[in-house]
Parts: C-alpha cells; sequence; structure tokens
C-alpha cells in the first residue's frame, strides 16, 4: 500500500535534494575544471582563460605523460598493490573478524582481552618513526612488502565485518557443526557467502586506502622508479616545472614545448582518479547494507 506524503514532507524532499545536488555539483566542478585544462593549449591556460570547458584543444600534455615510461612503472606497480593488498588485507580481515564474532565463552575464552589488544591499536600506534625503524630492520626499504604490510590488517574493516558476521543467524551455523563441519569449512562455506556486502564494503574501503596512498612510498621508497602511482603524482604536482625544461629536453620531447605546468599536473590528476571511480559503481550496490548491516551492536 503506497503511504501519502505530506506537504511538509515533499517540501524537505525537495530541499534535501537540492542541497545533496549542489554538494555533489560542488565535488565535480574541480575535476571538471581540470578537465578543461588538460585538453586547452597552453596559450589559454596561461591567460587563466579555461573554466569548464577546453579552449583551443590539445592532447600535448596526455601525449607527453602517456610517453613517460615512469608514468606506466608507477601505474603498475600500484595495480600490483591494489590486488596483492586485497588479497592480504581480505584474508587476515576474515580470520580475525570470524573468531571475535563468537559471544560464548565456551567457544572463544579470551575473546575479550583479544577484542581489546585489537581495538586499542586503533586509537594508539607506534608513530612514523618507530614504523620507519621496524620496516627498515625488516630489510623491506626499496621493496614492495613496505607498501602491503604495515597496514596488512585494518581494524575499521575487522569491526565491520566482525559485525556483520555477528548478526547472521546462528541457527545456520548450528546447523553445519551439526552436520559434521568443522569451524574453517563453516566460514568458508556458510559465512562467507552470506557475506558479499560486507566483504565488497570492506573491500571498497581497502582498495580505496592502497591506491590513494601516496606517504608510505615517500618514505619507504628511495628510488622514484620504485614510487607507486600516487607518490609520482605528489612528485609531479610539487616539482615539475616548465620553466627548467631545457632545450636537450625539447629536442628529445618537442611536445613540451605545447604543454603547460597545470596541464600536466590536470591530465595526471585525471589519469589516476578515473580507474579508481570506475570500481564505485560495482560495489556500490553493496555499500549501504555493507555498512549499515556491520555497524557496531549493542
Amino acid at each position: 500500500m503506497k503511504v501519502k506524503e505530506s506537504f511538509s514532507r515533499k517540501v524537505f524532499n525537495v530541499i534535501n535534494y537540492i542541497i545533496l545536488g549542489l554538494l555533489g555539483l560542488s565535488c565535480l566542478l574541480p575535476l571538471i575544471n581540470l578537465f578543461a585544462i588538460s585538453f586547452s593549449e597552453r596559450a589559454m591556460v596561461d591567460a587563466n582563460a579555461v573554466t569548464f570547458w577546453p579552449k583551443g584543444f590539445s592532447t600535448a600534455a596526455y601525449e607527453y605523460i602517456l610517453s613517460n615510461k615512469q608514468y606506466y612503472q608507477s601505474f603498475a606497480i600500484t595495480i600490483g598493490r591494489v590486488l596483492l593488498g586485497w588479497i592480504v588485507n581480505l584474508v587476515l580481515i576474515v580470520l580475525v573478524a570470524y573468531p571475535l564474532s563468537k559471544d560464548d565463552p565456551r567457544i572463544f575464552k579470551c575473546r575479550k582481552y583479544y577484542t581489546w589488544f585489537f581495538l586499542i591499536t586503533m586509537v594508539f600506534n607506534g608513530g612514523l618513526i618507530p614504523t620507519y625503524l621496524v620496516v627498515s630492520k625488516l630489510h623491506m626499504i626499496n621493496s614492495f612488502w613496505a607498501l602491503i604490510l604495515p597496514e596488512a590488517m585494518p581494524m575499521f574493516c575487522v569491526l565491520i565485518t566482525m559485525n556483520f558476521f555477528r548478526g547472521l543467524p546462528k541457527a545456520i551455523e548450528e546447523a553445519a557443526l551439526v552436520d559434521g563441519a568443522n569451524w574453517f569449512v563453516t566460514m568458508v562455506q556458510i559465512y562467507l557467502p552470506l557475506s558479499k556486502p560486507s566483504l565488497a564494503t570492506v573491500s571498497l574501503f581497502i582498495i580505496v586506502n592502497h591506491w590513494n596512498a601516496w606517504f608510505d612510498g615517500l618514505i619507504y621508497m628511495n628510488l622514484p622508479e620504485k614510487y607507486p602511482l600516487m607518490t609520482y603524482l605528489q612528485s609531479v604536482v610539487l616539482k615539475f616545472d616548465v620553466t627548467k625544461i631545457t632545450s636537450e629536453q625539447l629536442m628529445l620531447n618537442p611536445k613540451l614545448a605545447e604543454v603547460t605546468g597545470r596541464g600536466i599536473k590536470g591530465a595526471l590528476i585525471l589519469l589516476c582518479t578515473v580507474p579508481i571511480l570506475m570500481i564505485y559503481p560495482f560495489l556500490q550496490r553493496y555499500f549501504v547494507s555493507g555498512v549499515v548491516m556491520g555497524s557496531v551492536k549493542e
């Protein structure tokens, strides 16, 4: 039965849609401006004549970036980091969240102590210098594992998954145990298939975190060719200066005469942002149910 909305409710919905639409537009406008700048010719960009539409269409900025070997190296490192980091994170999250979801002390006697132990890590950490010393002593400087292991088990994602497991009917687990399944089989064959919304939600968090991370690449990688994509982006945004381009560089790459610093930075930001934006629509339908059902319960 369809419930008729009151006039005040309709007004609220209209105002709500307008406000959310304006907020969404405010998030898109900077990207649209970067898009316009990246496809505009140098004279228009230098004259600050570009707003939300390219002027003097030019692809020189993209041609320069896509001809740069380091862009492909950094992109490959980030893809590898996202894939391996997602696997490592998800495996550890599930292996920790499943036993912590058991409230019965007869099943897991020390659950309370382990829960507090992990929760403390959300509030306190060793700090930058001790973490760097640990990574250094483990000989992971300039190693791919330095980008994976320090953030191998995000506790926030463990909490979401743990509470989602606690919300599943216990009768299903009890039936599996009666039929002869052990705890590991129950987790893999019963809980994981039922936890797609939660796993998709934490996967989105993991992927975005690994894709956007740049600081760890900056402090753990001493060689620019080992930078992940966002660290490479940060170095370009801060250090690229067209006024320092030499005549030898122009002879090797004539496209440098047609680009501006703002065009290069805008094009690179878009090239780094678009891939992660393409993933979100595939996981968005699980996002709300995963977060709500995995939220903290009394």
